[in-house]
């Protein structure tokens, strides 16, 4: 069998390295980071089951994206554990082979789905946690889950061989930056590793403003006040995560800081909506049809010859020029809950 050919570059010299996959447009929360309820109520029109990829369709897709050199999946949503049958989907995706297997979630339904997962061949969790008392908890979600659900989810996934989980907490001024050392408290000691995220303006309903960005440089300061940091490294250009280790050795935090630090320079992430449209950046408007011709009966060929030039044309670096010009783009942008974060 012929080597695959190499990873294809885009125009700024970044290789194609990972693949995002939304499996669902549909989630059982309602963060207002992510889906408002005032935009995502009740008279939302969501993809009908029609208009989303199956699973031979993802398959079919995954394997083409490993042969272009993409060696880490995730499968992310809205929230990827509501698709029916997930864990056969996710067998599936293993016998692929070459990839790495990684989900991110919101945790409400990982305590039962963890095990069946692991099993059929997930290495990998990432889960969201936005504070760990009630009250903030439910304001930021906008839901009446509990944050003990998540946590119970979290250890379920530690127990099934999924650790160290991941735990992301997206920090918003005036909402839960007061939960960021609560959350080191707690998953000190555990093995896991917290990542605090800054706030970002994904798409056009978040109304997302500059003034409730909780920089990680203050984040950083807030835990090292009172657990001393120092670097930890182990990420490569790609990961957008900086990592801290607690000096003590009780633990590792990450900060992701897309608006006050961008990493564009080194993004080599593709992603693909539910009804299989390829973006170049999650903060991208306009997409490529994939859906169209595997439907069609295009050869896998013909659709890596597809997704290898539409990536060889990227230049996007949104979050580099917000920086250097404005805090607000006006230009339309997809939603995060379409295509994963």
């Amino acid at each position: 069998m012929p080597a695959p050919p190499a990873a294809p570059a885009d125009r700024l010299g970044r290789p194609l390295g990972e693949l995002r996959l939304s499996l669902t447009d549909r989630c059982n929360l309602r963060c207002g980071y992510c889906m408002p309820r005032e935009v995502f109520g009740p008279g939302f029109r969501f993809l009908p089951r029609s208009e989303i990829l199956t699973f031979e369709e993802i398959v079919r897709v995954a394997g083409i994206a490993r042969d272009l050199g993409v060696r880490k999946l995730r499968l992310t949503g809205g929230e990827p554990l509501l698709r029916t049958d997930l864990p056969e989907l996710v067998a599936m995706l293993a016998r692929l082979g070459g990839l790495e297997l990684a989900l991110t979630t919101n945790g409400a339904l990982l305590g039962e789905l963890a095990g069946p997962l692991a099993r059929a061949g997930l290495d990998r969790v990432n889960v969201s946690l936005d504070a760990l008392d009630e009250a903030t908890f439910r304001r930021m979600s906008d839901s009446a889950l509990s944050p003990a659900t998540v946590l119970e989810g979290i250890e379920a996934a530690s127990r099934a061989g999924l650790a160290p989980v991941k735990v992301n907490c997206v920090v918003r001024r005036g909402i839960n930056e007061h939960a960021v050392l609560d959350l080191v408290r707690r998953f000190r000691r555990t093995g896991h590793e917290l990542r605090f995220i800054e706030f970002m303006d994904v798409g056009n309903s978040n109304g997302w403003r500059l003034e409730e960005v909780v920089p990680a440089a203050e984040i950083l300061r807030t835990i090292g006040e009172v657990y001393p940091l120092e670097p930890a490294g182990g990420g490569g250009e790609a990961d957008v995560a900086k990592r801290w280790r607690l000096a003590d050795g009780s633990g590792v935090v990450g900060v992701v800081a897309s608006v006050t630090r961008p990493f564009c320079s080194g993004c080599n992430r593709l992603r693909i909506s539910a009804e299989g449209r390829a973006y170049r950046c999650l903060f991208a408007a306009e997409g490529l049809d994939l859906r169209g011709p595997l439907r069609a009966g295009e050869t896998d060929v013909r659709i890596r010859d597809l997704l290898a030039g539409f990536w060889r044309l990227r230049e996007e670096r949104y979050s580099e020029l917000r920086t250097a010009a404005t805090p607000r783009s006006s230009s339309s942008k997809i939603e995060m809950s379409y295509i994963g974060g």
